[in-house]
């Protein structure tokens, strides 16, 4: 019996060393409402959004913390450069995306995940 307790220990040390982390619900490839693709991962305590198609393609237009579907952080204008507080909620597939100035004027982007 002991030596059956030993292995069955041994053997979840594997199984748990090895299995890879759970992705957050933020990460992944997301089509954005103009229709580019933007990835976000993981980056440091924190997840990145990087354009990946079009006209700003590998500009960083967000950084964010948060899990389980709510974050904030800014998000940054790829035409103009301008930052702004931000943030994220995730349901399902879709992303609600809000970047706001002065937390009066906002506006609210919903992307798709892909």
């Amino acid at each position: 019996m002991k030596t059956f307790i030993s292995t069955l220990f041994a053997a979840g040390l594997v199984l748990s060393s090895s299995a890879p982390a759970l992705a957050d619900v933020i990460e992944g490839n997301w089509r954005t409402e103009s229709g580019e693709t933007a990835a976000i991962s993981k980056c440091g305590s924190s997840f990145c959004i990087q354009l990946k198609t079009g006209t700003y393609a590998g500009k960083r237009i967000g950084k964010m913390k948060g899990s389980g579907g709510s974050y904030t952080g800014t998000v940054t204008d790829p035409a103009d450069n301008k930052k702004y507080s931000g943030s994220a909620t995730v349901r399902g597939a879709g992303l609600k995306l809000k970047g706001c100035a002065l937390k009066i004027f906002c506006k609210t982007q919903n992307w798709k995940k892909l």
